[in-house]
């Protein structure tokens, strides 16, 4: 089983998961990572539940479209990924410490008359 350790609010939390879990999920049906884990809407539209990987990264799937479109490439440079987005079936340390990220604006706004 997987070993997830979450780095949050200077504290890190630490348990297992089963083989492909979805943290957001498990975290909504208030199991480990709840209440560690920082999530919003669990459809990939929110960026509550990104984090940044500081270890694991190479056992998971490359980022899907709707983490290009909410995170950028810049964020997903820098480690970032959407839990909701995530299946884990290997160890994995990630980090909430940051502040929320912003999700990407769907249209340029209006230019001012």
């Amino acid at each position: 089983m997987p070993r997830i350790a979450i780095h949050r609010l200077g504290q890190c939390h630490e348990g297992e998961v089963k083989d492909n879990s979805n943290l957001v999920v498990r975290a909504g049906i208030r199991q480990f990572p709840y209440p560690h884990l920082r999530y919003g809407c669990g459809m990939g539209k929110c960026a509550k539940c990104a984090s940044r990987v500081l270890a694991g990264a190479e056992h998971l799937p490359a980022p899907n479209w709707k983490e290009l479109k909410v995170l950028g490439p810049e964020r997903l440079e820098q480690g970032y990924r959407l839990m909701c987005q995530l299946w884990i079936e290997h160890d994995l340390e990630i980090a909430q410490d940051d502040l929320p990220l912003a999700v990407a604006p769907s249209a340029p706004p209006a230019a001012a008359a």
